[in-house]
């Protein structure tokens, strides 16, 4: 894919870009593969708004994605599309199994129309491949991770990321994370080769508030601009600020750590994120 800008004809084009999406191969998704998906903008069943800024946003279908791949070892699939998905940052694959059977799959980066994969330990260590992390060579990179054997794929899913396997030991195998963070994973679980699609997705810029509103997120209001009664940060004569950053509860902001120390995973991760790496996506 490529990013695209407008000629500023008005305004709001002077920052906008657009992914020309020149890799999606069809517009028409798979029929069978559709659910409805509804919005709750932000409430629960009882009707209560329980998270802020939800609501709008352009009406979607549900594409049902193939994380596990397990039920299908040692079948060939012929990749038939790449599509677009509204769900997701990254593309999505249609496969057409030997036996008749037709599932998407989160596209990987240099996978075509025609390209044939493969699931199961048999499977080669192939871009588009999906095999369990013991029958990959070290030093691959792979995405679509299983965190729990059977589970299906819940690690390095979105556009243009990849996990790097490091080492191998007993019944553990080492992730280096997207994130920066090293971690254990049992070798039984699958991953598939490659990184994935739409690698440009990052330097994609909304350029202007009504983007964000068809992505189905309304505006935001800063903390210091509420009263006391609404917010930590909130009141003061004129434009004070409001003290430590907090969030709305009163949970402190930029540092603070949240993770329960005595939880029961910290036992498989080697080596934590960067402190820079938290601020800038905590």
């Amino acid at each position: 894919m490529s990013i695209k800008k407008r000629k500023p004809t008005i305004n709001s084009q002077r920052q906008y870009s657009v992914d020309d999406k020149d890799d999606v191969t069809t517009t028409e998704p798979e029929r069978s593969l559709l659910e409805p998906l509804t919005n709750s903008g932000g409430r629960n069943n009882q009707g209560r708004m329980t998270m802020r800024y939800r609501g709008g946003g352009h009406k979607r279908r549900y594409r049902e994605i193939d994380f596990k791949r397990s039920d299908k070892d040692g079948i060939p699939a012929t990749v038939k599309t790449i599509e677009y998905d509204p769900n997701r940052s990254a593309r999505i694959s249609l496969l057409a199994y030997a036996d008749g059977e037709k599932r998407y799959i989160i596209a990987p980066d240099g996978l075509e129309v025609g390209d044939t994969v493969m699931n199961g330990p048999k499977a080669r260590p192939e871009v588009g491949n999906c095999l369990p992390l013991s029958n990959i060579p070290l030093g691959t990179q792979v995405h679509c991770i299983e965190m729990r054997p059977g589970k299906g794929a819940q690690l390095a899913r979105s556009a243009g990321t990849h996990a790097q396997l490091t080492a191998r030991e007993d019944e553990y195998a080492t992730l280096e994370l997207p994130s920066g963070e090293t971690r254990l994973v049992p070798a039984r679980c699958r991953a598939t080769v490659g990184t994935t699609s739409n690698v440009e997705h990052e330097n994609v810029k909304l350029g202007k508030a009504g983007r964000k509103r068809w992505l189905g997120r309304r505006p935001r209001t800063r903390g210091v601009a509420m009263n006391p009664i609404d917010h930590p940060m909130g009141g003061g004569e004129g434009l004070k600020s409001g003290g430590h950053p907090r969030s709305r509860k009163g949970v402190p902001a930029k540092g603070y750590k949240t993770r329960k120390r005595n939880k029961e995973s910290n036992k498989y991760i080697i080596r934590r994120r960067t402190e820079s790496d938290e601020q800038g996506n905590g």
